[in-house]
């Protein structure tokens, strides 16, 4: 029999079906994984292997009956952004341990009730913030992935580097992750895996650790965009919970896939080709336009020239609404709370507690929020950034009125050494140059591992599509995958 845990999602789905194997022995296939991997990689911040082997007993019984939904007994890791009921929630901060939610996401509950196992919570940046997942509370995530004739560790991406990891290291079929700002694609790119960023507003935010709400979603994280079709269609749809959700019909995600492209028009942005852009990238870049342009499309250069201003608006917007997201970790609810000294005050409780629950980047951004939307500032940054978020909106509007989709490259470089970065703040920053835009103007956008670096480590594309046609960019992303041939797997050093 094959490996268990190398299969996709869309495999291990069909041979349930099939009755090749029991949710039960898919499921220890992969606990074993994580077990004997976690220890070097360190993708679970919390694995719950007695919960999920009670998830695929539950779900064996249901596949025996038959009509079990598509989710039903395949092996998922969550990352440790979303409630799960009885399951610490940490957001990889310091600030809300030992916090056991009473209830599950939206998200976790669609997935609970398709029958999916929960193998555990993954590592990931505190709250969110990081593009290295060197930001946790766990510890760093460490990718599967090693350059050629090297031993030192890389970073699998951020904030969703557990997510990543799990996946890209066949600890989870399939993983969710969010992405505020590039958090599921970037680490997608890093990893060689598919990474789906969907419309803002497709999928509920309800019961997800906020970090920036206006630029929050919930993804996909899989081996294949078959797989990823599958995924999102299992926890996409309206929340009356989340006053975001779009209330619009989630359509079969898969049934659109295996089309041509032919005729297809796809955008090439001319302000992507920035400084700092790796050459090896910069040629992946040109050879997925030609490989596109074989298989039928029209490329056309389209201009984003506000996209200039994209990071420099994000990291004023993302710290202005974190600021007043995280204000709600105060001692005094839930989650951390310092010991006090004789005489100390509320105020004290405040600082102290907050001093001690946040690490230094969030620290970091809560600062720099809370100076651009405090009075005399407010207007000269805040107002000021989303004037700009609305011009790259209107920018993307423009350009989709001549394309069907945008591609770019997904980072400028490839993944790095852990430690690289951490001591230039606007370095780490600028991985995000290309991913960032798309939160901005609320498109969605998915990561395709395209090919390797010079280095043997991935290199993904990205493709950006219109606002909620999900089916017409995972349709175009099936064609760049099967063009593209790419197959690499990281050897198992661990």
């Amino acid at each position: 029999m094959t490996d268990l845990t190398r299969l996709t999602l869309a495999e291990a789905r069909d041979g349930l079906r099939r009755k090749d194997f029991r949710a039960v022995e898919l499921t220890e296939a992969h606990g074993a994984a994580i077990a004997a991997a976690n220890g070097a990689l360190n993708a679970y911040a919390h694995p719950t292997p007695e919960a999920a082997l009670a998830m695929a007993e539950a779900a064996d019984a249901r596949l025996a009956e038959g009509g079990a939904p598509d989710l039903c007994g395949v092996p998922i890791g969550v990352k440790d952004l979303f409630a799960v009921e009885g399951v610490p929630t940490q957001a990889a901060s310091r600030i809300l341990e030992g916090f056991l939610p009473p209830y599950d996401s939206t998200v976790t509950a669609k997935l609970r009730a398709e029958g999916a196992v929960f193998l555990g919570k993954l590592n990931m940046d505190e709250f969110a913030m990081g593009s290295s997942n060197e930001t946790s509370v766990y510890g760093p995530v460490v990718s599967p992935w090693r350059r050629k004739g090297e031993t030192g560790p890389l970073t699998p991406g951020g904030s969703s580097g557990g997510s990543s990891a799990a996946v890209a290291a066949d600890l989870a079929v399939a993983a969710l992750g969010t992405d505020t700002g590039g958090s599921i694609r970037q680490p997608a790119a890093l990893t060689g895996i598919v990474g789906l960023k969907p419309t803002y507003g497709r999928v509920s935010r309800w019961g997800v650790v906020a970090f920036a709400s206006s630029l929050d979603q919930a993804g996909p994280m899989t081996k294949t965009v078959r797989d990823a079709a599958i995924f999102l269609k299992s926890f996409a749809g309206f929340d009356p919970k989340d006053s975001t959700s779009a209330d619009i019909a989630v359509p079969d995600y898969e049934a659109a896939l295996g089309g041509s492209i032919k005729g297809k028009r796809i955008g090439i942005p001319k302000e992507y080709r920035v400084d700092g852009l790796s050459g090896e990238v910069q040629s992946l870049w040109d050879h997925g336009a030609l490989k596109l342009r074989e298989a039928g499309a029209e490329l056309i250069e389209v201009s984003l020239p506000h996209t200039k201003y994209a990071l420099a608006a994000y990291y004023i917007v993302a710290p202005a609404e974190a600021s007043s997201n995280l204000a709600r970790y105060d001692g005094v609810r839930y989650g951390r709370r310092a010991k006090l000294a004789q005489g100390d005050g509320i105020a004290d409780l405040y600082e102290k507690t907050r001093a001690e629950g946040f690490g230094r980047e969030v620290r970091r951004r809560v600062m720099i929020g809370a100076y651009a939307l405090s009075a005399g500032f407010y207007d000269a940054y805040y107002l000021r950034a989303q004037k700009v978020r609305a011009l790259i909106k209107r920018d993307f509007d423009e350009a989709f009125r001549q394309v069907d989709a945008i591609l770019t490259p997904t980072t400028p470089s490839p993944a790095f050494g852990l430690g690289e970065k951490t001591n230039d703040p606007v370095a780490m920053y600028l991985e995000d140059v290309f991913t960032v835009p798309v939160n901005l103007a609320g498109l969605p956008a998915i990561s395709l591992p395209a090919g390797l670096a010079r280095q043997g480590t991935p290199l993904g594309l990205q493709l950006i599509g219109r606002p909620f046609d999900e089916s017409g960019l995972l349709a175009l992303a099936e064609a760049v995958e099967r063009d593209s041939g790419f197959s690499a797997r990281p050897a198992r050093w661990w």
